[in-house]
């Protein structure tokens, strides 16, 4: 099925389609940057964003406030608490 953006209802706050997360820029909330959001993973706790910078790759829980502290579509930015180790 194919439609166009425009034709898919308004989220609420905070619910946001896949689409609109990839792409984003993603750091810590020190300002560390983990890479971009590639694509995610659906599972059955929660869905995974799959996050890329260069060759390493970074799995993060898409858990809102846990671990989600700011979606910033408008400046393409996510922070999150997240240790850049992992």
């Amino acid at each position: 099925i194919l439609i166009n953006k425009n034709q898919l209802p308004e989220t609420e706050e905070g619910v946001y389609y896949w689409a609109d997360l990839v792409g984003l820029l993603v750091e810590t909330e020190q300002g560390i940057s983990l890479g971009e959001v590639d694509y995610l993973l659906e599972t059955g706790a929660n869905d995974v964003l799959v996050v890329k910078d260069g060759e390493q790759e970074r799995l993060i829980p898409f858990i809102n406030e846990q671990v989600i502290k700011k979606i910033d579509l408008d400046n393409k930015q996510m922070v999150v608490d997240w240790d850049p180790d992992f």
